[in-house]
């Protein structure tokens, strides 16, 4: 056969395998991929879905709790206030003829209720009685809250102060005051130094599932955040949380819950994740509950990810398959274009190969034995 033919029917065959092979894995491969891909598509839209619904029930319920939370205690304090104006002692609680009695009083205030950490009664010149598990002056952070209390209920202000954390492990506390008022005129404070364990351990229940769920206020510091050794009470997050931005650029009083997809930097790498939260304000006091997730983190808690690699596994699988077939089919397609095209190729090839008779070429001795016969016949 000569070389140009059997290149071309090389050729040809190569051809049509890769024709073959190409239209299978088209046929197999691509409409599983377009499908993997749909299936990846609603999956991702009904994972948001889902984490923006549950953000906003856990940012809703904690910020209803804590709602709840500061207005038991502050009905404790009026409580306290007004028992304070029924025995006369709210004219000058730094009396001494009545001072046992209110550190009486100020000590079965702790003992009943854990929450409190310390609380204290003054007159106008910031001197009375307390009670507590510490004391309060050697606390620059309860001092300074302490002052700015007095100083609102020298206006009439009842006060919640900035947090701050206490003792070693950063327990998040707050102060909160009433001023004490005697036909309408002031004369002194009730306040109380006010730990928010109950809502650190609510904060750490509902976050779960690297969900992060935290309190800020409105200045953008943290009141209270699951991670009490980084996130301290009083860090500032204005700057690295967009949440915490959106939120202090809202109106003070509006009451409102909104989820947003932002984007973090991820530590000690060169990319972004892509995460998904959701803030709830607390108008009565400024704060807002936060809660926010990765989304990579969600697809895993999902499945997504293993949804993707056992996809994957079968459309690798899928492909050799269908490599095998096309191979197969291939070669069953181009034997009958090669075998009638080889019969007249090795007739030629034989007829080729005998070498041409020459006129000169000698008579065998078998022919002159037979022309002698016929002559002596004759």
């Amino acid at each position: 056969m000569p070389i140009n033919a059997l290149n071309q029917l090389t050729t040809r065959r190569l051809r049509i395998l890769w024709i073959v092979m190409g239209a299978l894995l088209l046929v197999s491969v691509m409409p599983l991929w377009l499908y993997h891909r749909q299936v990846l598509r609603l999956s991702e839209e009904k994972l948001q879905d889902t984490e923006r619904l549950q953000q906003n029930e856990i940012t809703r319920s904690l910020a209803s709790e804590t709602v709840q939370f500061e207005s038991s205690l502050r009905e404790q304090l009026f409580s306290q206030r007004q028992l304070l104006a029924l025995t006369g002692w709210i004219q000058n609680v730094d009396a001494p003829a009545h001072a046992p009695e209110i550190t009486r009083l100020l000590q079965n205030i702790v003992e009943n209720n854990p929450q409190i950490l310390y609380v204290t009664a003054v007159n106008t010149q910031a001197k009375g009685e307390s009670a507590g598990s510490f004391r309060a002056d050697a606390d620059p952070f309860v001092e300074v809250a302490l002052k700015r209390a007095f100083t609102a209920s020298i206006q009439g202000l009842n006060y919640v102060s900035e947090p701050f954390g206490v003792g070693q492990d950063n327990r998040p506390a707050l102060v909160v005051s009433v001023p004490l008022l005697a036909e309408g005129q002031f004369t002194g404070m009730f306040a109380s130094v006010v730990s928010i364990d109950h809502l650190l351990g609510r904060l750490r229940d509902a976050s779960v599932r690297d969900r992060t769920v935290f309190i800020v206020d409105v200045h953008g510091h943290i009141v209270a955040h699951p991670n009490t050794n980084e996130m301290v009470p009083g860090r500032d997050l204005s700057t690295t949380s967009p949440l915490v931005t959106k939120f202090k650029d809202l109106p003070q009083e509006l009451r409102a819950t909104e989820t947003m997809h932002f984007s973090l930097p991820v530590k000690n790498k060169n990319r972004k994740v892509e995460m998904i939260g959701t803030y709830s304000t607390i108008p009565e006091l400024r704060w807002a509950v936060i809660a926010e997730r990765g989304l990579d983190e969600a697809r895993i808690d999902a499945g997504v990810q293993e949804l993707t690699t056992q996809a994957l596994t079968f459309v690798v699988g899928v492909t050799f398959v269908a490599l095998m077939f096309g191979y197969l089919f291939a070669v069953g397609i181009t034997r009958p274009i090669r075998e009638p095209s080889a019969a007249p190729n090795s007739t030629s090839a034989s007829k080729c190969a005998a070498p041409p008779k020459s006129a000169s070429s000698p008579i065998p001795s078998t022919t002159w034995q037979v022309i002698s016969s016929a002559t002596s016949n004759a």
